[in-house]
């Protein structure tokens, strides 16, 4: 028997096969996603139900066809103050305002004056920015989680940063300011209240062609603090890297990439949200207490995954208390100067 509060989507009216109407959903939390059922069920308290939302329910466990379900018995509104929202949807389990900080410094190393302003416009957009480091960056496939768009976007740009010095004919703000934007317009595609899906404009449009819509219109806004124009090429090649980010048309990109910038951010998103998938289903929670060696067939990666690691990291013998002790080096202080206030002071998770 179960009694909690659970987020509910997918709600279905059904009637079975003596005529009598039955209620079919999908109920979750921050772990796990399973179907319920209501039998007997009436369209008022259909009704009743959020289309997606949090509410309480009373049922019982049981196995179908090698399946668990929930049999609901009961259900209520979910009083706001008996639940917590980390409970009940995935997170981040890093912390969002110095991942903030972190993503505002690196783009504050943009040195061409056109880039700059223009991802200078995205941050000023306060709004905009906090559904960014609140957002998943994905329904289900990866960083699916509150805070998903955030990590995702950082980890790509600090591995292209890092990477971007071993080809010399690259441009490192293009690079950057690509890896910034690319996923940028998730904020609008997904919905992420009270349970993770898509709007009407996500289904119609989808965030590769709204990011590279969203940059004319930020591009007219820092010229205006510019004093000056940015130029067309620009805009076209930077709208050429989002649109082209997924690589492949069958992938949904909407160009296949045709410049050395696109082709490089295409490859580094595609890698970290790769290992993203991989490291949760070998080391994250699911592989250390999954059974067995191997996964269970993943279609993100066309297989299966073998589990160990088997060249874990062997302590260092303890050195002998003769040793004399190295000289002590002088760190150099890092100064790190924001200059957007939203990320000054970081709104508290919301409960």
């Amino acid at each position: 028997m179960v009694e909690d509060v659970f987020v509910i989507t997918n709600k279905q009216l059904a009637q079975s096969s003596n005529g009598k109407h039955y209620i079919k959903a999908f109920i979750s939390d921050r772990s796990t996603q399973i179907t319920a059922r209501m039998w007997n069920a009436t369209r008022d308290i259909f009704n009743l139900m959020p289309e997606s939302g949090f509410i309480r329910v009373r049922g019982r466990v049981e196995n179908y066809q090698n399946n668990l379900q929930i049999i609901i018995e009961q259900l209520w509104p979910a009083k706001e103050g008996t639940y917590e929202i980390g409970d009940l949807l995935p997170h981040t389990t890093k912390p969002i305002e110095p991942m903030c900080r972190k993503l505002v410094e690196i783009l504050g190393s943009i040195q061409n004056r056109h880039l700059a302003a223009l991802v200078a416009a995205y941050l000023d957009d306060e709004k905009l920015m906090r559904d960014f480091y609140r957002a998943p960056a994905a329904q289900t496939f990866h960083h699916a989680f509150l805070g998903g768009l955030l990590e995702h976007t950082l980890n790509a740009m600090e591995v292209a940063d890092a990477a971007v010095k071993f080809y010399p004919g690259l441009n490192r703000d293009l690079v950057l300011a690509g890896v910034f934007l690319h996923d940028i317009a998730k904020t609008w595609e997904l919905k992420y209240e009270t349970a993770f899906g898509y709007t009407d404009g996500g289904h119609l449009i989808g965030h590769i062609v709204k990011s590279a819509m969203w940059v004319e219109q930020k591009a007219r806004q820092a010229e205006q603090v510019l004093g000056e124009k940015i130029p067309q090429n620009l805009i076209d090649v930077l709208q050429h890297i989002i649109l082209s980010h997924h690589e492949k048309p069958e992938f949904g990109a909407a160009r296949v990439p045709a410049t050395p910038e696109a082709v490089f951010v295409a490859m580094i998103d595609n890698m970290d949200a790769k290992m993203q998938i991989v490291l949760q289903a070998c080391r994250g929670e699911g592989g250390t207490n999954g059974e067995g060696n191997w996964t269970e067939y993943m279609k993100a990666m066309n297989g299966r995954l073998y589990r160990p690691d088997v060249a874990p990291a062997e302590a260092p013998e303890t050195e002998s208390i003769d040793a004399p002790a190295p000289e002590p080096q002088e760190v150099p202080t890092l100064k790190m100067q924001l200059t957007n206030p939203l990320f000054e002071s970081m709104p508290a998770k919301k409960k």
